[in-house]
């Protein structure tokens, strides 16, 4: 039986070309579905248009921490509206960028809140990205009484890894887990238990060691499956079963 994958992040919007196309070609690689990501109010609305009009599509609405500072009453208002389409899985992605800060931190911890207030309003899980924030993002979550989290692209090590298992965090991994000096990170998801693991291409960005350079794509997302497998000594395919189990658990996807 050939193997079948569930990229949990992707931008379709934010690649080169059609979206579409890549949703196509996604599929025929054996992806059976894809969560593509808001980072806006218009990349929310527009992701959730396309999971509407695509099978195999599924959307989640936020907004990034680097676009903090706009949030306001009006964005807030998008977001909610669009969290009551059954497609749009998610809130997020949201969460706290203590690296590039594109957004004062009290901005992205305010944002991060609100998106919360939204999870437990729609009981939908939220979408976390954590750069360099690690003991912030775990310290909101906490007071927020959060048990639904998703921490995409994770950049944690074993340590961090344990803690969101202690949890109940499931941790998605992507193409830096390919990555020869990523040693760490592949400890990490040698460490996670099973049932909390999730993979991704966060398309465009972030290919597999191999296609640096290129424009990320998820169809790849079978080589972070197997970089992952590889981590923690297990059969490639018997881990793209899994991680496809654990995210239709995680967003609550139809079988």
């Amino acid at each position: 039986m050939t193997d079948t994958f569930i990229d949990t992040h992707c931008h379709l919007f934010m690649m080169e070309g059609e979206p579409a196309t890549h949703v196509s070609e996604a599929l025929a690689a054996g992806v059976e579905a894809m969560v593509c990501v808001g980072i806006d109010p218009e990349s929310s609305r527009r992701s959730r248009d396309l999971a509407d009009a695509r099978e195999g599509v599924f959307a989640t609405a936020g907004v990034h921490p680097h676009e903090a500072t706009a949030f306001d009453a009006v964005a807030g208002r998008v977001i909610e509206e669009l969290l009551a389409d059954p497609r749009v899985v998610a809130v997020g992605e949201t969460g706290l960028d203590h690296f590039r800060l594109h957004s004062p931190a009290d901005d992205q911890e305010r944002v991060l809140r609100a998106h919360c207030g939204l999870a437990r309003e729609h009981h939908k899980p939220i979408v976390i990205h954590a750069r360099e924030a690690w003991a912030d993002v775990f310290r909101v979550l906490e007071e927020e009484r959060l048990e639904r989290v998703v921490l995409h692209c994770f950049s944690g090590g074993e340590a961090e890894a344990k803690e969101a298992a202690a949890r109940g965090y499931h941790c998605s991994f992507a193409g830096p887990v390919t990555y020869p000096k990523n040693d760490a990170l592949r400890a990490a998801a040698a460490a996670l238990p099973a049932e909390l693991l999730l993979v991704e291409t966060d398309s465009p960005f972030l290919p597999p060691q191999d296609l640096r350079g290129t424009g990320n794509v998820p169809a790849n997302v079978s080589q972070v499956v197997a970089a992952v497998a590889a981590a923690r000594g297990e059969d490639p395919s018997a881990v793209a079963a899994l991680t496809v189990r654990n995210a239709r658990a995680a967003f609550s996807l139809p079988a």
